[in-house]
């Protein structure tokens, strides 16, 4: 039967990709870490967070919608 195979093909390469990612994070933790070798935020990214001033209404009601 060639499922059997290929299932044990499959199992075969599953466990090899976990074993090369466990071996990665190790060598991860073994490097030294560098103050601000983290990926860096835009001003792209702090511009899409701000939402301007606080009297605009963040959730505009439909004029269908009650006002409670």
């Amino acid at each position: 039967m060639a499922t059997t195979f290929q299932k044990r093909q499959k199992e075969m390469k599953r466990l090899e990709k976990a074993k090369a990612k466990m071996e990665r994070r190790a060598q991860k933790k073994l490097e030294p870490r560098v103050a601000g070798a983290g990926p860096e935020m835009s001003d792209e990214v702090v511009r899409a967070g701000d939402y301007g001033s606080e009297d605009e209404d963040l959730n505009p009601r439909l004029e269908s919608e009650p006002r409670n």
